[in-house]
């Protein structure tokens, strides 16, 4: 039976697994070609996955649920099955194999790359190293420090560096069997043992019988002679290096557990919120962040938007007031290189475009699509581009293009009534805007003409930049206020 084979695509350059989140077909339906099979979740987007051909499905090797490499085998489908064929030709491997199952080299279904030119939402357990963290290493390499959350867990408890472990999955990455026949060889023992010998000085500990004294190695007289398990990582457990920390410390998240109480209901993280949590832990982790407030006067937006209302909405657009500040931005961060760089290891990258991310609120949970070279479009044209976007990030219909590659983010919590808000960086960028709502209030006012001061009634609202004082000092972020506040209190008529 000729047989095609439906590999797990490559939905993005930096992502190097993905989840089954559904399957669309069963074993034994018949498929046309394009015609969505399956649901899949990364580090990036959810996405529906079509089918490389006509034919019947014939058999599913992934459950939904699991997380596999980029290039494992998911399905296969037979083209020249008849389209009636009984729903027992197929069969589901068992949940436990599919994730140890090493990918085809060569599966016939080409994988999707992703645009090379976009590093950076996040399955959840890659999202701790993606691309964008460090901009020095190349998307190999990227993908080769990276494994799944079991091997994770199995090299952290053996104490072995995932570096260490030679690699035979998807470009060289550590597959499940990989580390555990590296610890089961013996040399996860070899590589801890510099590390285990050192430890001479005396336990800080009040004195324990001798047995405590003997090294974790060495054949203890009874089980009940040995030290008490809480002890045995800090007197002889493995040591890491000073970089392994590091490295832990930048790409790894683990969440404290709390003890929960009667009438308490626990429900799983969903993905998206998963995500969320890596990612603004790591995120308050790598920046020190500051934040500074201004104060805008929308009067002469708010003229500009009523005026030309009804000419935009012949043409079908719709211009908000978030659209008048992404534009401002977008001709002022090329004045501003540090606001819209990043901090790469010691040096500095000044990003060669302008490509602002969005944040939309998806109720639950949140995600950041680009407007990217927004520097090149028109008021009207980044309007359209933030209505098309955030549309398409509630019906989960985004690429994985649409959102990598953020240089500068600006989100509106005012929309939903909060004055001020002091958000956080995301990884990969220097700043982050935060708009709050936009309120008539009572102000002293000068007359331009006169040099009078009067009292009158305008729409204001509260900007807060985030920043990232490693690369943005306090007085750019004043610079850049300052800047952003003059061309909104100015606006030009023909933006």
């Amino acid at each position: 039976m000729s047989r095609i084979e439906v590999p797990m695509p490559q939905m993005g350059e930096s992502i190097a697994e993905g989840t089954v989140s559904k399957w669309l077909k069963s074993p034994g339906d018949p498929v046309e070609r394009d015609e969505p099979i399956l649901e899949i979740s990364t580090d990036k987007v959810d996405a529906e996955i079509p089918s490389p051909a006509g034919g019947v499905l014939v058999e599913v090797r992934v459950a939904e649920g699991e997380t596999v490499e980029v290039g494992t085998i998911v399905a296969f489908i037979d083209p020249e099955a008849a389209a009636a064929a009984s729903g027992n030709s197929g069969s589901i491997v068992a949940p436990a194999q599919a994730p140890d199952a090493a990918p085809d080299p060569t599966p016939a279904s080409p994988r999707p790359e992703g645009d090379a030119a976009t590093s950076s939402a996040q399955t959840v357990e890659a999202a701790a190293a993606e691309g964008e963290s460090d901009c020095t290493t190349t998307s190999d390499e990227r993908i080769r420090t990276r494994s799944t959350p079991v091997v994770r867990r199995i090299a952290a408890e053996a104490g072995v560096e995932i570096s260490q472990v030679p690699g035979t999955g998807h470009l060289g990455r550590v597959t499940k069997q990989d580390i555990l026949s590296f610890i089961e060889g013996g040399a996860a023992d070899a590589a801890s043992e510099p590390a285990a010998a050192p430890p001479s000085r005396p336990s800080v500990a009040a004195p324990a019988p001798p047995a405590s004294s003997v090294p974790v190695a060495a054949p203890a007289p009874s089980v009940a002679a040995a030290p008490p398990p809480a002890r045995v990582p800090a007197s002889s457990g493995p040591t890491h290096s000073g970089a392994d920390l590091w490295d832990r410390f930048l790409g790894e998240v683990q969440h404290p557990t709390f003890p929960v109480r009667e009438g308490d209901k626990v429900e799983p993280m969903t993905k998206v919120r998963r995500l969320t949590a890596e990612h603004m832990v790591l995120a308050k982790r790598i920046a020190p962040h500051v934040h500074s407030v201004i104060e805008i006067d929308f009067t002469t937006v708010d003229r500009i938007r009523r005026a030309k209302k009804s000419r935009w909405a012949e043409r079908g657009a719709r211009v908000s007031y978030t659209a008048f500040v992404a534009w401002a931005c977008s001709r002022i961060l090329r004045e501003f290189p540090m606001v819209n760089g990043t901090v790469s290891g010691n040096n500095v990258v000044h990003r060669s475009a302008v490509s602002i991310g969005m944040a939309v609120d998806l109720n639950p949970g949140l995600i950041v699509p680009v407007v990217h070279d927004a520097e090149h479009l028109s008021l009207v044209g980044i309007a359209g581009r933030i209505v098309d976007l955030a549309s398409r990030a509630r019906s989960r219909q985004l690429s994985p293009s649409e959102v990598q590659g953020a240089t500068f983010t600006i989100t509106n919590p005012g929309v939903l009534g909060t004055v001020v808000g002091m958000p956080v960086i995301p990884k990969g960028t220097s700043a982050i805007l935060g708009t709050g709502s936009i309120d008539k209030r009572v102000v002293a006012v000068t007359d331009p003409a006169t040099g009078e001061d009067f009292v009158a009634i305008r729409k204001r609202s509260y900007f807060s930049l985030g920043y990232d004082h490693r690369l943005v000092d306090g007085a750019d972020s004043a610079r850049f206020l300052s800047r952003l506040k003059a061309v909104l209190e100015d606006f030009p008529e023909d933006a």
